[in-house]
């Protein structure tokens, strides 16, 4: 099954490589070569062949943007899958990219054969994207590791959980800071509801997660 394939690309040395390599591809058609999206809506307008994949550039002065062109894209032919080609690798920018509906998100580094590749992935169902642009969706969605927030605890509190962290019990805490056994306990009841725990296990456990 041969492909209808739209380019947009604003460069015309890079326009002429795509669409010298592509035309050549036996399975795709070039159906557009544009410099803008404008100039690709335009055609659709005319009444020329819809594409089932359009490769755009991002940056695309004077105009629609490759991201801001894909609604446009998409209004006129609903089908169409859109693949971004482009220097930008700010994460913003991929969001943008991706919440406007792009499919793939490639860099101009990308040599001719892997687009191909990519573009061919797209019809098989998936969503290519440079290695570099992956990685800044991968780390979007990495777990962020959660650690108990800091508690605040009175210095006379901090003196009562480094000795239960010395090892003394609670007469020799007493002794130490010369206070009852009961002033004792009553500070430790507070550090325990502070740090949300029930025991001198959980006490160890935490760690220093107080300030």
């Amino acid at each position: 099954m041969i492909t209808p394939l739209a380019l947009v690309e604003d460069q015309p040395a890079i326009r002429q490589a795509l669409s010298t390599y592509f035309g050549a591809q036996p399975e795709f058609v070039l159906v557009s070569v544009s410099a803008s999206v404008e100039e690709l809506l335009a055609g659709l307008d005319a009444g020329g062949r819809p594409p089932r994949l359009v490769l755009s550039d991002v940056g695309l002065p004077g105009g629609l943007s490759g991201i801001e062109g894909i609604a446009s894209i998409r209004a006129r032919v609903p089908q169409v899958e859109v693949v971004l080609l482009t220097v930008y690798q700010e994460p913003e920018r991929i969001f943008q990219a991706l919440c406007a509906g792009a499919v793939g998100y490639l860099v101009k580094t990308t040599g001719l054969a892997d687009l191909k590749t990519a573009l061919l992935d797209v019809l098989a169902g998936g969503s290519p994207m440079s290695p570099a642009v992956a990685r800044h969706v991968v780390r979007y969605f990495r777990p962020v590791e959660r650690r108990p927030s800091p508690v605040s605890l009175t210095a006379r509190e901090q003196q009562v959980v480094e000795a239960i962290e010395q090892g003394l019990s609670y007469k020799l805490i007493a002794d130490r800071l010369g206070v009852s056994l009961n002033t004792v306990r009553s500070h430790i009841r507070a550090v325990y509801e502070k740090l949300e725990i029930n025991s001198r296990a959980e006490l160890m456990s935490r760690g220093r997660h107080w300030e």
